[in-house]
């Protein structure tokens, strides 16, 4: 791989990593001419496979025909050690996702204040104000996991009265059809963004998300849910579906997301390694 192309990709994909789409607010963290003028650091594993899936991005972007500014890569570093994701951090990626609560709240104060930090599991409604605590993440810029009423209004309340900024949120919509995935039905997602944006006033409707059958054969029909869930969403609310998030492509499945018209895809074990679960928390 060319270093010209990886420097590209790094660039482009960074800033992707920082891009605001409406409704989200501005982040103040672009270092991009430290990250460019850094040499790059290959002999670092989690260093060079960062920079292995920013080329990606950055290619998959450009054969669906858009810009890799418009897609945001949130590294998820979910049972891997600080050190690694100081790492990438230091390789100059900003934006990192989460999925347990308490490995959460653990890490976050151990990471610089400058990272966007999304939570990405399944959110319980007795965790959210351990979730919200400024004193734990205070850079929590999304939760991308609400799929039902009852954790939204949690969330706008524990919000309001920790006096934060309001919280961009993504509805997760189950397009899989899988008992074992949390999201609302494709049919129920329109009622709970309507239920968020008129009932939720501490909470900025973001986009929606998904997560794709395990073995990746069935996507193209799961993100084509999505797309179609984001048109109807739209509809009712009057927005603009290009202000709109899509959150849909994991590790195994990012490129085809992006190709799908994916906005924020999730990548992990391409980036950190393969997990250990013995040590979830």
């Amino acid at each position: 791989m060319e270093e010209g192309g990886i420097r590209k990709a790094l660039s482009d994909a960074y800033v992707g990593s920082q891009l605001s789409l409406l409704p989200i607010r501005p982040q103040t963290c672009n270092r991009l001419s430290e990250i460019m003028a850094a040499p790059a650091v290959e002999s670092r594993p989690v260093t060079a496979a960062l920079r292995s899936v920013l080329l990606r991005v950055r290619q998959a972007a450009e054969r669906a025909g858009t810009s890799p500014e418009r897609v945001r890569v949130v590294a998820v570093s979910k049972n891997k050690p600080v050190s690694l994701l100081r790492e990438v951090y230091d390789a100059g990626h900003r934006c990192f996702g989460e999925n347990y609560v308490q490995e959460f709240v653990d890490k976050a104060p151990q990471l610089p204040g400058d990272i966007e930090w999304h939570f990405i599991g399944h959110l319980q409604s007795n965790k959210v104000k351990i979730l919200l605590s400024t004193d734990a993440v205070p850079n929590l810029t999304m939760v991308e996991g609400v799929d039902n009423e009852k954790v939204a209004n949690i969330l706008d309340k524990v919000v309001s009265s920790l006096g934060r900024n309001p919280l961009n949120v993504m509805v997760q919509v189950n397009t899989s059809g899988e008992a074992s995935k949390s999201g609302i039905d494709p049919s129920g997602c329109v009622k709970l963004a309507e239920h968020i944006k008129l009932h939720c006033p501490n909470l900025a409707l973001s986009g929606l998300m998904t997560i794709g059958m395990p073995d990746y054969t069935s996507t193209p029909e799961n993100f084509r849910t999505l797309v179609n869930c984001r048109s109807q969403v739209c509809k009712a609310l009057e927005m603009s579906e290009d202000q709109f998030e899509l959150s849909m492509g994991m590790s195994g499945d990012f490129e085809q997301a992006i190709e799908a018209g994916s906005t924020n895809v999730r990548v992990g074990s391409t980036i950190f390694g393969p997990r250990d679960y013995a040590k979830k928390k």
